[in-house]
């Protein structure tokens, strides 16, 4: 007989008879609700004795909890804390408190959706946790058997240290690139990792050497997509390159070929994700020692790329929203508070843009959510594809986009805008056998140098020019009111 699956456990840190209800009805059988009174709060050692997946605290209990139980709280590594805001508070209190370890702070009402979305993400940051743990114990073993080496000792150590030193993979390859050297001269090491894309189609990003002319570019980027396309199983659809840092400047390529490129695949867990490509001199024949040695080394990279990767997939996700593949309202909070800092000190122009998808509703309406979300995804991609480097888009909420544009005036910004407005106007959608277009109304609002408006007046100014493109007949580009009356209040002036 099977023993069944026991729930996972949740603790709450005084919380009301009715919040204790709504999770554990939001939950379901599959967890089990201990909740500490306030006069009976847990001690560190009964935070020792058991692994809840989360804690919830009110912001009351939090704030009236000794310094040393909060201490032990933050340390408890694998339990998230989930923070209630039961009562008046600040936003940047509210900040601090987050930065100290908790996973989310909840706003009343405290829904069912919002209590399985914060547990939801408390299981995959301890996901994540394991899959860390794991790895790390997998090097560790790695490197106790190394240890038993002479010359291989040095070399597989140095590998593994500078790997681990970054989260980088540019950084750790072009640190590969070094250390292999001491096996054998090494003119080159590129890479290539790849993994599908949300429709089953296969991407890859390729790491190139520096110093390629076109030519030898055009011969490594096709020779790195051929062996990505043996390794993975298909073809890749998809593809982009970024050079690697310049360790020897002299250096020159050769052309991929059986004598003068070596492909090392990368596998973890025995699924390959990558493949590194080292040139070599022609006449360069490695040992049975060397081929050991650099297939060794080469395990121990792909633990760290695949690392590296899932840390950045990670972070990308926590940045980006996950429709529309552009960044999030929380990534565009930090930016915004950035570049004001920058404004300020620099004395630059700021300008924002905040606009919105007219009568995005009737769009849900007619032709269903699907094709509404197949119109965010490639508004989207039109942000993309329309900013430049510098430039910083993001999904503001729903339908409605806020892209940041430094050192932009307002003559600058609303030429932007209303580029991107025709090219939202001009967009074909088509879902379903059926074809429609969609427009979108621009707000404008610029901070001149010396200006010392904040974050939430920046916001203001750019709705009230939203506000204004809507109600004068939207499918337009408007500044901010208070632009407007200034404006009007110059030509209005005597000469």
């Amino acid at each position: 007989m099977q023993r069944a699956n026991r729930p996972d456990l949740i603790w709450g840190l005084g919380l009301e008879d009715s919040l204790c209800t709504a999770i554990e009805e939001a939950l379901g059988s599959g967890y089990h609700l201990r909740n500490w009174p306030i006069d009976g709060l847990p001690s560190k050692r009964d935070m020792d004795k058991a692994s809840p997946l989360t804690v919830w605290i009110p912001l009351s209990v939090w704030n009236a909890l000794p310094p040393s139980s909060r201490k032990h709280l933050r340390d408890w590594e694998l339990t998230q804390r989930v923070l209630l805001l039961d009562g008046p508070h600040e936003g940047p209190d509210v900040e601090e408190i987050l930065e100290l370890g908790f996973l989310t702070a909840l706003t009343p009402p405290i829904t069912a959706n919002k209590i399985r979305d914060a547990v939801f993400r408390a299981k995959e940051v301890r996901g994540l946790y394991d899959d860390i743990f794991s790895m790390t114990r997998e090097i560790m073993l790695e490197r106790e058997l190394l240890a038993r080496k002479t010359d291989q000792i040095i070399f597989l150590n140095t590998v593994l240290t500078r790997a681990s030193q970054s989260l980088e993979p540019g950084t750790i390859l072009s640190n590969a690139q070094e250390d292999l050297s001491l096996l054998f001269p090494v003119q080159g090491l590129q890479g290539a990792f790849w993994q599908p894309a949300e429709d089953g189609r296969l991407e890859s990003e390729l790491f190139l050497a520096p110093g390629l002319d076109q030519h030898g570019k055009q011969l490594w980027v096709e020779y790195l997509l051929a062996s990505a396309a043996k390794l993975a199983g298909g073809p890749i659809d998809a593809f982009t390159v970024e050079s690697l840092f310049q360790i020897s400047p002299d250096a020159v390529l050769p052309e991929p070929g059986s004598q003068t490129a070596m492909l090392l695949p990368l596998k973890v867990a025995g699924n390959c994700f990558g493949c590194l490509a080292i040139a070599k001199p022609k006449d360069v024949r490695l040992g049975k020692d060397q081929l050991v040695s650099m297939n060794a080394a080469a395990n121990h990279l792909a633990l760290a790329l695949r690392n590296a990767m899932l840390f950045r997939e990670v972070k990308t996700k926590a940045d980006h929203d996950g429709l529309t593949r552009i960044h999030n309202r929380q990534s565009f909070d930090e930016r915004l508070a950035d570049e004001l800092k920058r404004h300020q000190r620099y004395a630059h122009n700021l300008t924002l843009l905040l606009f919105d998808l007219d009568h995005f509703k009737a769009v849900n309406d007619t032709y269903g959510h699907q094709a509404g979300d197949m119109v965010l995804k490639d508004v989207g991609i039109i942000l993309d594809e329309s900013c430049r480097d510098t430039d910083f888009a993001a999904r503001f909420g729903g339908e409605e986009f806020v892209v940041i544009l430094p050192q932009t005036n307002e003559d600058q910004a609303w030429v932007l805008a209303e580029r991107l407005r025709r090219k939202i106007e001009q967009k074909l959608f088509q879902y379903a056998g059926r074809s429609f277009q969609v427009t979108a109304s621009i707000g404008v609002a610029t901070l001149t140098p010396g200006s010392l408006d904040k974050r939430e007046d920046l916001i203001r100014k750019a709705d009230q020019a939203l506000y204004l493109a809507k109600s004068s007949g939207r499918n337009m580009v408007c500044v901010s009111q208070a632009e407007q009356k200034k404006k009007a209040m110059a030509m209005a002036r005597p000469a």
